[in-house]
């Protein structure tokens, strides 16, 4: 009897283009709104729903099998901030009719800069790990982080100014994601690097 050795390839596509995909169309079109261009509505709250958190949430549990704490950490935070964003959006426009049959009160500035500034934290800290990866996911990470510093101070300040300066910012993040969701589609695609990252 001889041995054999058995090797296992893993045959699983990359999930980063869907969560990266799924992060930037979303991105860019929330900060449409931010930059002044129109106003909150169920286009981004849908998108915010399904495309920003769901295809992030999977790719998250994707790259979870891949053994990829990085790709986990970051597509399922971020895909859950979609969620959270849009029940922020949603509640205060829900009646609780079992209870008081008032809607809950809407965040109000100090509570919302409180959240945009624990996720620009966040992304700081999540940017350190980057410095280990592709440029283009260092860009991602530090105008994400960048944004919601921004953000943060437009709660704080009632600035639209500023508010519209990070939406502006906030369209490049998305593209900066877009870019890089794609290229890596296109690379994998023709078995060579033909978009930079």
């Amino acid at each position: 009897m001889t041995d054999k050795e058995v090797v296992i390839s893993d045959r699983t596509a990359n999930p980063a283009p869907l969560g990266l995909l799924g992060f930037g169309i979303t991105t860019v079109l929330l900060n449409l709104h931010n930059a002044g261009l129109f106003p909150i509505n169920s286009m981004i709250i849908a998108m915010g729903f399904a495309y920003g958190g769901i295809a992030q949430i999977l790719a998250s549990v994707m790259e979870y099998r891949k053994g990829n704490t990085f790709g986990t950490v970051a597509f399922g935070s971020y895909g859950l901030f979609w969620w959270s964003l849009v029940l922020l959006l949603m509640i205060p426009n829900i009646r609780f009719i079992e209870t008081t049959g008032t809607a809950a009160a809407a965040a109000d500035p100090t509570s919302m800069a409180a959240y945009l500034f624990m996720w620009g934290l966040f992304t700081l800290a999540m940017f350190i790990a980057t410095l280990k990866l592709k440029r283009g996911i260092q860009v991602i990470f530090i105008s994400l982080a960048i944004l919601f510093f921004l953000l943060t101070a437009g709660e704080i300040t009632g600035s639209a100014m500023i508010t519209m300066v990070a939406g502006y910012e906030g369209i490049f993040t998305g593209a900066a994601a877009m870019y890089v969701g794609l290229a890596e589609v296109i690379n994998e695609t023709y078995g060579r690097n033909v978009l930079p990252t």
